[in-house]
């Protein structure tokens, strides 16, 4: 190739890049460039100064703070295991009951109400959605916890299955998971009746022309084709619950233990950044909450990025 050819395609690639200047394109696509970049600079900051905001933690227990049940801040003994448990142990438990119910209330909107109801319906659910956690915590503590400490816990110790025992405290693992199931509902409904109205129009009406009924449809045509979305709009609901900080907070019953029953008190990682923060009088104990808060920033990143990877190639199926 001549010195001459080379010389007209560079001038050629300055032209077309002056004339998308000129028209914006280039513009655009740097700034639009830049926010991203902030947003993964930002994610890869709070990694780093969580992290780095607590190394005595992890030059002194290492990955033992994730395991060890000790948390005394007279002795500086610090271990994350109690946190933990509860955090995962209310979490999934709302999970089984907010699933059924958000997945089936998603499918009544979607598939079987009326048009209107299916948008005023929403329009409610969306409402709910928007709550403060805060009041969801209120209500809990003047409604469920005494219907709870008067009622359920008795009936439950009274099965004699060895993870309903013990004494009814109104509080617990159970109570902060039935307020996470409340409050997390509203994020599965949502998410899956998006998901679900993106299924193609077409498979539904090949499916009802061959005779099957629309319940018949919706389980095995509809349900099918949605089921990543679906599994992702769970692992959202999960990521909500795993860092759902005042409601827990309120309700949980904030002992540093692992417990051997769901009617027990225990607690999460969240509540105890928001009770202890401001009362560590050491630098280990600030540390070591930091450091929890490491952990929990780590789980909810993980579970997010798996639900939203679920959900786009769902709506990618649907696109096809």
């Amino acid at each position: 190739m001549t010195t001459t050819a080379l010389a007209g395609r560079a001038g050629a690639a300055r032209t077309t890049f002056l004339s998308r200047l000129r028209r914006g394109d280039e513009v655009a696509y740097l700034l639009t460039f830049a926010f991203a970049l902030v947003v993964l600079l930002i994610t890869a900051a709070f990694f780093w100064q969580l992290y780095a905001q607590s190394p005595i933690v992890w030059d002194r227990f290492g990955t033992r703070f994730l395991y060890d049940t000790a948390w005394d801040p007279v002795a500086e003994q610090f271990g994350a295991a109690p946190f933990i448990f509860g955090t995962l142990v209310t979490s999934f438990l709302a999970l089984l009951l907010a699933v059924p119910l958000g997945v089936g209330v998603a499918i009544f909107l979607t598939e079987l109400a009326p048009r209107r109801v299916s948008e005023a319906t929403a329009l409610l659910v969306d409402l709910l959605a928007a709550v403060p956690s805060v009041i969801y915590g209120l209500i809990a503590i003047a409604v469920l916890v005494p219907f709870m400490r008067t009622t359920v816990q008795p009936a439950l110790a009274a099965t004699g299955l060895p993870f309903l025992g013990g004494p009814a405290y109104g509080v617990g693992y159970l109570t902060a998971s039935l307020v996470l199931t409340f409050m997390i509902v509203p994020f599965i409904v949502s998410v899956s009746r998006e998901v679900l109205m993106a299924v193609p129009r077409e498979q539904r009406e090949a499916a009802l022309a061959l005779g099957s009924t629309t319940w018949e449809t919706t389980w095995r045509i509809v349900l099918p084709f949605a089921r990543l979305g679906i599994v992702g709009a769970v692992f959202l609901a999960l990521g909500r619950a795993l860092g759902e900080t005042m409601a827990v907070t309120m309700v949980i019953g904030n002992r540093p233990e692992i417990g051997h029953s769901l009617l027990g008190p225990g607690y999460s990682m969240a509540a105890v950044i928001a009770n202890e923060f401001t009362e560590a009088t050491s630098d280990v104990h600030l540390q070591a909450l930091i450091a929890v808060g490491f952990v929990l920033f780590v789980m909810t990143m993980i579970i997010n990025a798996v639900a939203r990877a679920l959900i786009l190639v769902t709506t990618r199926s649907a696109r096809s």
